[in-house]
This record gives structure tokens, sequence and C-alpha cells, in this order.
């Protein structure tokens, strides 16, 4: 962080997501009820696993990480596109830009990571199911978090190592409503080529590790619930659609940005849209919806609200 003062770059220029004053306060109208239902969705989601004692298994204990770490995704950049709508001028400091480079990377690492972890324990669960309270024990769970931050942040640390010390000396505006990471490297005064190719190697890498071992996990646990004929296969059939549905639309997006991250297409705005606002909301959708136990206790807290309120 030594080099930030000789940048002659102290903020930079978010070019948000139109210039169109009707558009702006219709795009306020909507992210600002995906972002509170998303907040509340998460947040939801949390309490009523840790106020259910039967919703104390492993799957459920990574679920709640996972909505935490959707709630912090949703805070990195969506209050500040939200206050943004209403302002002509809209800028971040060098700090601010490097924050959020830093968070989203770290947030999104870490999510995936967690995916990896929840894909092992339907693994063992649904392929292995005598061994699962053996295997899936509450230190294992703790030990997957961990290593899910951990990789997040490392993740996060080795992007964020070589854009600080870019020399930002002239053009300063980004083409987003947040400091996305591949468009701000663009406008260091350097040929950024070879930090261009690290980047995509970097979150590529994660990226499709990832996702190729969720595909080849989920492949299994598919072959081998079709092969059953009873009720809990039903059952774990409907908790895989939903984990699977997570999994195409938080990749998808990722994948298509390193497929091309340093050309940019109209669409790509409207994606990172998706990919930062919209996609915290899915945990407690797809998870809530598709999900009896989750519905049932929810059912319960809210009895037992209402019950405690008559009295």
């Amino acid at each position: 962080m030594a080099h930030i003062n000789e940048s002659v770059v102290s903020e930079f220029v978010l070019l948000g997501l139109s210039d169109s004053r009707e558009l702006q306060l219709f795009f306020f109208a909507i992210f600002s009820v995906v972002y509170v239902t998303s907040v509340l969705g998460n947040l939801m989601i949390i309490v009523i696993i840790f106020s259910d004692s039967h919703l104390n298994s492993p799957m459920y204990f990574l679920l709640s990480n996972l909505s935490f770490i959707d709630i912090c995704q949703s805070n990195f950049a969506t209050p500040k596109m939200l206050l943004d709508f209403f302002v002509v001028h809209k800028t971040i400091s060098f700090e601010g830009c490097m924050a959020q480079i830093f968070l989203l990377h770290s947030f999104v690492g870490s999510e995936m990571m967690l995916l990896v972890a929840m894909a092992y324990d339907r693994f063992i669960a649904i392929c292995k199911p005598l061994h699962y309270s053996t295997i899936m024990n509450r230190r294992l769970c703790i030990i997957f978090v961990s290593i899910s931050w951990a990789v997040g942040i490392l993740h996060s640390v080795s992007h964020l190592a070589f854009t600080v010390d870019l020399p930002f000396c002239g053009p300063n505006e980004v083409d987003s409503f947040f400091c996305d990471l591949p468009l701000v490297i663009e406008l260091a005064c350097m040929d950024t080529y070879e930090m261009e190719i690290m980047t995509l190697t970097n979150s590529g890498l994660i990226s499709l590790s990832c996702f190729l071992a969720l595909i080849i996990s989920y492949t299994i646990i598919l072959v081998t619930v079709q092969r059953r004929s009873s009720s809990g296969s039903s059952k774990a059939l409907s908790t895989l659609t939903a984990h699977i549905t997570v999994v195409v639309l938080f990749f998808g997006p990722c994948i298509y940005f390193y497929i091309w991250p340093f050309s940019r297409l109209p669409v790509d705005k409207f994606l990172s849209v998706f990919y930062t606002v919209c996609t915290p909301l899915l945990n407690p959708i797809i998870y809530s919806l598709r999900n009896e136990d989750v519905k049932s206790a929810m059912r319960k807290l809210r009895n037992r609200h209402v019950n405690s309120w008559k009295h």
C-alpha cells in the first residue's frame, strides 16, 4: 500500500448503469427491494437455523454460513450504488475502490469453496449414509468454513497485491457501478497484458476448478439417487435440485466474465448487477421455497411469536 500516495489518481469516477434520470429512479426502486429482501431473507435463514434444534445438521450449518457470506456480498457495493442513483458525479476514493475489489473477491472466493463443501456434504449423505454422522461432524464443518474464508481472502490478496502498485496517472472512469477489477486494471498507465493474463488465470482457475468439482460431485450423486426409488431419495433429489440451481446461477455469470474478461459488451453491466445484487437473493429464495424443513421451522418460529404476542 506504500505506493498509493504516488499515484496521481486519488479517486475513480463510476459511470453507473445509465445516464437517464428516469431509468436511475426505476433501478433504485427495483434494486432497493432486491437489496432489502436479500439481506432480510438471508438473516431470516440464519435466525431460523439457529433457533430450531431440528436444523442442527451439517447441511444447515453450512447453509447458515452461506447466508452470512451473501449478506456480506449484498453490502460491499449495493448501498453505494443505491445512493449514487441520486448523485450526478459518482466518485469513489482510491482506497474505497481497492476495498471493493478486495471484498468482492474475498466473498466470491469464499462462496465458491463453501458450495464445494456443501456438495461434499450431500455426497456423503447420499452415497455413504451409514458413515455420514461419523464423517460430517461439527469439527469438519468448521474446518470447511475456515478453509473457504482463507481461500477467498488469499485469492483476493493475490489480486490486490499487484493492483495497488499499478501507476494510475490519467483516465479514472470505471464503466460500472463498482470497482470491477478488469476495468480498473485497464486504467493503469502501462501495458497491462501480463496483469490481465494473471488475473484471468487466478480467477479462472479457482472458478473452473470449483465448478468442475461441483459438476462431478452432483453427477455422481444424481446417478446414485436415480438408482433408488424411496421417498428419501425424492427428498434428496429436491434438495439437490436447489443446490444445482444455485451453482448454475452463481457460476454462470462468473465463468462468462472470465471467458473474455477484458473485452466488454453492453450486456456485461447487467450481468454484473445480477452477479453482485441478485445472486445473494438466490439463497433465501431457492432454499426456503424448496426446502420443507426450512419452511416447517419458519412456520414454527412464526407461530411461536404469534402466540407470545397473544399472551
